[in-house]
């Protein structure tokens, strides 16, 4: 859809900043620690330089959601509210759609469900409603957070939804019915989880009846769409305020996420029922370094804030902790003392996850130096863990008063502790790199052949064109329908194409081959060549290559005009150099295809002088005139001279 900005698109998902031209962010497709997920506005396209994901908006939310085509425009197209015309689809490609969708379906039906049960009948009124206002959730809230109800009757969600077409094997592969066909949830307020597009994936229910028995939360099992290990409930909602606040707050519950959210602290996420993990951790720093940790105040709550905090620190994220008053949580203590009071008390109370580590422990130790050991160690391998030098050294520093120990002896150890990491990397990276010992001999001799047939592959590929092919198609990726000539009007895409067909033959792509085939067939029929045609093409190989050709880990920076006042002084910008680019790309193109066909009418003309073919040598010696005159015409071009 060319009227979205991908930079919009994308910004719903990843926290970018402005480098330039470009916006860089860490890449949602894979996980790294340094930037080099890449933005074009003015290209309106994305790269990622370390996993080699690109497209446009379109192809983003289908990338990231698992969205079909048109579930993708239709997103696009809620958006930006934009109205689009579907058309009638075959029956195949009718039944592929339901299936990628029938899962997120599914999710709304039951979430639908569950909220009319809340609404519309009595046990819901009266339980679940009740629950819901008794934790002061407005009416408005809880219809802003889907918030439902399941009845205690064994089938009574299952006997609707079989009813309305649903199967009982897709109700419990999605974890809404149980092995043995029933409600997987009942008597339980529901709390749908939904992806960072707002989709529900899964469920919470919490349960009302004081039974010992039950687990007091229980969660949908994982799907194909829902893995709870890379979700955070309410970071739908939340995700915008974590950018504008350039912070998220990490709580434990549902509840204490809703209430926060409605009392106006919107950067607030909980983990789906599990200890918070790395890739839950990934999310979050998509928009933000900055994680403080919420935990209520008593000796599970100290524990819980020591736990697994480590795992973050390694990502390279600034840790805070805050400890509520004793026998508070989140949710109670906002009501106890407002939103104000609330939010001095997170800004006074927030300690650095180290010092407050160093310090907790510390306390509990006193005056055993045995256990004092134990604890600098404990607090040296946390510190180990920041992968930020510069950060590492201040904590030593701080933490070296806080425990009394020598500086250089927390130094010394932490460095070791560094250097162990390290080789313990090595060492997995070259265990997994290691063949199975078994067959190690059979396996050896692959490789071997495998490297000659690379090293032939390689040498193969110097000696083809197939960089100056590619070079032809970035022109007209990035330049086909501007205009080289103001009289006559000429395009890019004219000047490139009027005479490619004959050189079609001589392509060393195959690929490149078949596209500037296609790009024929198009202006031929009189259609435009420019961006759009390649970005938003309804081929993959064709979009993903046109990114591929207009994106460089480079660019040409602005701040020499802006800032500096020293343009370019013996050429156009990279964006308006089209008209030279093109004639340098186009005929250098052609004068390695004439050298290239003068080597064969060579073979071929002393081949005819050993058949003493008179009238074969004629002809071929008028092809290698004409032939000869076009190489000298190009290579006039670049002022150059060939032999």
């Amino acid at each position: 859809m060319e009227a979205t900005k991908v930079e919009d698109v994308v910004g719903d998902f990843v926290n970018l900043k402005r480098r330039g031209v470009n916006m860089i962010g860490l890449c949602p497709f894979h996980n790294e620690k340094t930037p080099s997920f890449i933005v074009s506005p003015s290209k309106n396209i994305y790269k990622c330089f370390g996993c080699g994901k690109a497209g446009d908006g379109l192809r983003f939310v289908m990338e990231h959601e698992n969205y079909s085509y048109p579930e993708g425009l239709r997103f696009l197209a809620e958006k930006y509210g934009i109205e689009i015309e579907e058309t009638a689809t075959s029956q195949e490609a009718m039944e592929e759609r339901q299936h990628l969708d029938s899962l997120f379906v599914l999710n709304q039906y039951a979430s639908d469900w569950y909220a009319d049960q809340l609404w519309k009948t009595d046990y819901g009124k009266s339980i679940g409603l009740g629950y819901f206002k008794d934790r002061g959730f407005r009416e408005e809230t809880i219809r802003k957070w889907g918030l439902g109800y399941a009845p205690e009757k064994k089938d009574a969600f299952i006997l609707s939804a079989v009813h309305d077409g649903y199967s009982i094997d897709r109700l419990k592969d999605m974890g809404l019915a149980n092995q043995y066909g029933r409600d997987f949830f009942r008597g339980r307020v529901m709390f749908p989880i939904r992806n960072l597009s707002g989709k529900v994936v899964a469920f919470g229910g919490r349960i009302l009846a004081k039974d010992a028995k039950a687990a007091k939360y229980l969660n949908s099992p994982d799907t194909e769409i829902y893995n709870k290990s890379r979700i955070l409930y309410g970071a739908h909602f939340a995700r915008t305020p974590i950018r504008k606040e350039g912070k998220c707050i990490v709580v434990e519950g549902y509840t204490d996420v809703i209430s926060l959210h409605q009392s106006g602290i919107e950067n607030v996420v909980a983990p789906c029922g599990t200890s918070l993990t790395p890739d839950q951790v990934r999310v979050i720093k998509r928009y933000t370094p900055n994680v403080t940790f919420l935990f209520d105040g008593d000796a599970a709550g100290k524990k819980a804030a020591l736990r697994g905090l480590d795992m973050v620190l390694e990502l390279d994220m600034n840790v805070k902790v805050v400890m509520l008053p004793e026998g508070e949580d989140p949710d109670s203590y906002l009501q106890n003392v407002g939103v104000q009071k609330f939010n001095e008390f997170i800004e006074e109370q927030g300690k650095d996850f180290i010092f407050f580590k160093t310090a907790t422990l510390m306390e509990e130790v006193r005056h055993d130096p045995v256990r004092k050991t134990e604890v600098i160690r404990d607090v040296i391998s946390s510190i180990a863990k920041i992968p930020d030098p510069i950060k590492r050294s201040l904590f030593i520093k701080e933490c070296s008063v806080l425990m009394d120990v020598e500086e250089r002896l927390l130094t010394n150890e932490i460095n070791k502790g560094v250097a162990k990491k390290i080789k313990e990397q090595k060492k997995k990276r070259t265990t997994e790199a290691l063949p199975d010992p078994v067959g190690a001999e059979a396996e050896a001799e692959d490789l071997a052949a495998a490297i000659t047939e690379k090293e032939a592959a390689a040498k193969s590929k110097e000696l083809t064109d197939e960089f100056q092919e590619k070079d032809i198609l970035r022109i007209l990726v990035e330049a086909g329908d501007k205009v080289m000539d103001e009289e006559s009007g000429m395009t890019v895409a004219a000047f490139i194409l009027s005479d490619m067909d004959e050189l079609l033959p001589e392509f060393d792509n195959p690929t490149y081959a078949d596209l500037i085939k296609a790009c024929l067939k198009e202006f031929n029929a009189g259609r435009t060549l420019g961006k759009n045609f390649f970005l938003h093409h309804s081929d993959p190989k064709v979009s993903d290559l046109a990114v591929n050709l207009i994106t460089s880990p480079f660019d040409y920076s602005y701040n020499w005009d802006e800032k500096l006042q020293m343009p370019l002084q013996t050429q156009e910008k990279p964006e308006d150099n089209f008209t030279k680019d093109t004639l340098q790309s186009v005929y250098r193109f052609k004068l390695r295809k004439v050298l290239k066909l003068l080597k064969k009418n060579q073979s071929r003309l002393k081949d005819a002088q050993a058949e003493n073919d008179m009238s074969k040598m004629m002809g071929l010696l008028k092809v290698q005139k004409k032939l000869t005159d076009m190489k000298q015409e190009l290579a006039s071009f670049f002022g150059s001279v060939i032999l």
